[in-house]
């Protein structure tokens, strides 16, 4: 199955655009974990316990492995991921990690993300060109999201610069994804709620890749206006499948600090999948 056919399998599935970011932060977790166990166990229970209360409304999850390491917990995000492929094998699980580099140290950071955690995807900073994504490449049915246009205010020191060409630099990557880097159906792009007419030029460049969209939640990104922006063009689409993985870690996450934090994670879960799919149609 290419990556492509795979993310299909997962919208078509869960009929469901929505993503599940986890970033745990130990600080933030519900007060009848944070006594319970060691800083580890406590983890782990409230990453899993978000898994199964927001499963039926989400096609896919993306822990951030920064969230993980920080607190030398990578044992427990190995363990969320094979959670999430023994017990929810249809949804697509993305490694959030941002990796960039070349050569051997390139190679590695491949392994770690297919081999040891997994993953069916992984988001990738493309800065340092071909090279440093090709050994991802060469796994051809796993997935890549490169970061293109991001969500954060900072994105405009480099993203929206222009070049000779006359491009700026986030629509040169969208166009080198989609023409050059895409040559087995493995690629996706990352580009933030919060910049819709960005999303919308991104959609123009690259019809046909799955795009991974940070932003709506916390971050404040206009929904609808995600979904308008980021939608396949109706040949390439079928019902709900608008080549989007929308995703949202805060608002689900810490829905409540209290005893029904897994409860009202669902909830958020649901009303949001439900948004997105009343603006799909």
């Amino acid at each position: 199955m290419t990556f492509i056919e795979r993310c299909h399998l997962a919208w078509q599935q869960q009929d469901s655009l929505l993503c599940v970011g986890l970033d745990p932060e130990l600080s933030r977790l519900p007060s009848s974990l944070q006594h319970k166990g060691t800083p580890l166990e406590q983890i782990r229970e409230f990453c899993i316990g978000i898994i199964k209360a927001t499963a039926d409304h989400a096609c896919a999850f993306k822990p951030q492995i920064a969230h993980f390491a920080a607190l030398g917990a990578e044992s427990v995000l190995a363990e969320v991921c094979a959670y999430i492929k023994d017990h929810h094998p249809q949804h697509l699980l993305i490694l959030d990690s941002k990796r960039g580099d070349i050569g051997s140290t390139a190679q590695h950071y491949a392994t770690e993300a297919f081999n040891r955690y997994q993953a069916d995807a992984v988001t990738l900073n493309p800065y340092m060109g071909t090279d440093s994504l090709q050994p991802f490449l060469d796994r051809a049915d796993k997935g890549l999201f490169v970061l293109c246009r991001t969500s954060n205010p900072g994105g405009d020191d480099f993203q929206m610069q222009t070049l000779a060409s006359g491009e700026r630099l986030f629509e040169k990557v969208a166009a080198t994804a989609q023409h050059q880097w895409n040559r087995q159906g493995q690629l996706g792009l990352v580009v933030g709620a919060t910049y819709p007419a960005e999303l919308s030029k991104v959609r123009a460049i690259a019809p046909d890749l799955p795009l991974l969209v940070p932003g709506i939640g916390a971050q404040g990104g206009d929904l609808v206006a995600t979904v308008l922006a980021g939608q396949m063009t109706k040949a390439l689409q079928t019902a709900r499948q608008t080549g989007l993985f929308i995703n949202s870690s805060r608002a689900i996450l810490y829905a409540s600090s209290g005893p029904d934090w897994a409860a009202a994670a669902q909830a958020e879960a649901q009303k949001t999948q439900l948004a997105i799919a009343h603006v799909a149609g």
